[in-house]
């Protein structure tokens, strides 16, 4: 390599394209390494989780007698009356993806889901339990609660 003091034209040129070729090869290295990152796993398949039957695994249930994925009773994450009350990611009720959301604070409503809230929780668990070719039962019935008549 020549004296960099007395650098011609041609020389730094070459320096140049090497320069470039280096950071047009890391670049191209990152775009490929982020095209095979794996999707991230929904909330909703993870533990503790939003309500009943969206357990994972065997005996991952409130009363931790479930005996396979999808038939466990009530919420494992802690209980809340509002939105914004959740402790962590997927630990939200209601809303257009309950259990779902993304970061502490961000769930809406409360835990355990309200009926039409765990149907939308249910079914798309069911979608992605199917995609991921795992097994599940059929979702417990809800529990009876007393009114006053």
């Amino acid at each position: 390599m020549p004296d960099l003091s007395d650098l011609s034209r041609r020389h730094f040129g070459k320096l140049t394209l090497a320069a470039l070729a280096g950071m047009s090869a890391g670049v191209s290295a990152i775009a490929r390494a982020e095209d095979k990152k794996v999707p991230q796993k929904s909330p909703l398949l993870s533990d503790p989780h939003v309500c009943r039957g969206l357990n994972t695994c065997k005996g991952k249930g409130a009363d931790k007698k479930s005996s396979c994925a999808g038939t466990g009773q009530c919420a494992t994450v802690a209980s809340h009356v509002c939105g914004s009350q959740n402790q962590c990611k997927g630990q939200g009720g209601c809303g257009a993806h309950p259990g779902e959301n993304t970061c502490k604070e961000q769930g809406e409503c409360s835990i355990p889901l309200h009926s039409s809230a765990w149907k939308k929780a249910r079914a798309r668990y069911e979608e992605l339990m199917k995609a991921d070719g795992k097994k599940f039962g059929k979702a417990p019935a809800p529990k009876k609660t007393s009114s006053a008549s």
